[in-house]
């Protein structure tokens, strides 16, 4: 029994199943099950796993707008902006990034009229000093996770 690769290993399982028991990833790994007990405890508190979530279908369930924010802020203000938009539950994602723009952030709507309307009332925040938003046509990838490599000779 070898534990070369296990973190990885067992954060593969969980991506191709994030409700594996440890009873089937300890049997799937070749371990026992407070190996993979201990393993991922250790993943959890090193924050590598930070929870555990279904992948929704925000299309499915009427959130089929997605837009793209583009922002350019104000130096200072940056904290507060990207503050502002993480909180409004429709951001799914907030980034600041270089570049042209100091924020990127995407957003779920059920329609355009609220996306609209919620990015007008952004946008009247004083430190955002330019905005472009583009509207998702077709997602082609969404939500991806990836495995990690994992040497094969060790």
């Amino acid at each position: 029994m070898t534990y070369e690769n296990l973190d990885a290993k067992l954060i593969n399982a969980l991506l191709g199943d994030g409700r594996a028991s440890l009873r089937s990833l300890a049997e799937e790994l070749d371990v026992s099950v407070t190996t993979v007990s201990n393993h991922l405890r250790d993943l959890e508190d090193d924050g590598v796993i930070e929870g555990y979530t279904p992948r929704v279908n925000y299309d499915a369930i009427g959130y089929d707008v997605t837009a793209i924010l583009q922002l350019k802020v104000e130096g200072s203000a940056l904290p507060d902006v990207t503050e502002i938009l993480r909180e409004q539950k429709q951001m799914i994602s907030v980034y600041e990034v270089t570049g042209d723009y100091d924020v990127i952030a995407i957003g779920k709507f059920p329609d355009t009229d609220g996306m609209n309307e919620q990015i007008k009332t952004l946008l009247t925040d004083e430190h955002i000093r330019e905005s472009n938003t583009s509207v998702v046509l077709n997602a082609a990838v969404e939500n991806k996770q990836f495995e990690l490599d994992i040497d094969p000779d060790e």
